[in-house]
């Protein structure tokens, strides 16, 4: 093989690897953001839904502890492996909250709240055919002698903390990177440690659903999505007292991932 054969090769593989970048960057590529989002709450949900469910099947061998601080962990994986695909939003009220902070495009939010509920269902659906109990006991309910509305100031209390946590990693100065993951991660375990005992700490509409679905039991749901909603639109109006409007350049990032990131594009030129 001669010197120009070889440069042909090779200048044909690198036009090649540059045609797939630009496609996997091509904003009509939506459906990788999609299955990220699916794939995602999938696997949140198998660790918060399933540690109920094992805990029922296996009495004594999960403690609460390890119940709530695990979802916090594989919080922090997911947004490790798959953020810049999604943002790893994985949550209809953290899709809202950049929404109405001005870092992810409004018609994008229907579909990601689709693919989360749809994620989380199919989780369900999983743990409930594989360990043999119902759903019912994945998902989160007011304990025993508190009223609905008191886990309703609960969920709406922690998701305020949890949203403003997840602004303010992905705004402007304040952006951490990848430690992000950390401060995300671990306040979701330190919300359950505390929070736990009158709500079931879910702070996301999703991780509910899926279990009272498959369970077919929604009779309080409406206090897990009614107080994640409220908290997620209180921590935006304080990020905005805070930082001002929008997350800017690395909002729009940390909100959209980086296939195609436009509110970011937009700023820029």
């Amino acid at each position: 093989m001669n010197e120009r054969t070889l440069a042909n090769e090779l200048g044909a593989v690198e036009q090649n690897i540059l045609l797939r970048i630009q496609d996997f960057d091509d904003p009509r590529q939506e459906w990788r953001r999609l299955f990220s989002e699916l794939y995602g709450t999938f696997l949140l949900v198998i660790v918060a839904a399933g540690g109920g469910m094992m805990s029922q099947a296996f009495p004594g061998v999960i403690s609460r502890t390890s119940a709530v601080v695990a979802p916090g962990l594989m919080v922090l994986g997911i947004i490790l492996f798959m953020g810049k695909i999604s943002g790893a939003h994985l949550n209809p009220a953290v899709s809202l909250a950049f929404a109405l902070r001005g870092d992810f495009p409004w018609r994008r939010v229907p579909g990601y709240i689709v693919v989360q509920l749809i994620g989380a269902t199919l989780a369900c659906l999983l743990l409930q055919a594989v360990i043999g109990v119902s759903a019912t006991f994945g998902s989160n309910y007011p304990a025993a002698n508190y009223p609905a509305v008191a886990a309703f100031w609960m969920e709406a209390l922690l998701t305020l903390a949890l949203v403003s946590v997840i602004l303010g990693t992905a705004s402007g100065a304040q952006n951490i990177g990848l430690l992000g993951a950390f401060a995300v991660g671990g306040y979701i375990a330190l919300a359950g440690l505390w929070g736990s005992p009158i709500s079931g700490t879910s702070m996301n509409p999703a991780r509910t659903f899926g279990p009272d679905l498959v369970g077919g039991n929604f009779s309080h749901y409406w206090v897990y999505v009614a107080g994640p909603l409220a908290g997620a639109a209180a921590a935006v109006g304080i990020a905005f007292i805070l930082r001002g409007a929008g997350g800017g350049k690395s909002g729009s990032e940390a909100a959209q991932g980086a296939l195609f990131t436009e509110a970011a594009q937009e700023k820029e030129a």
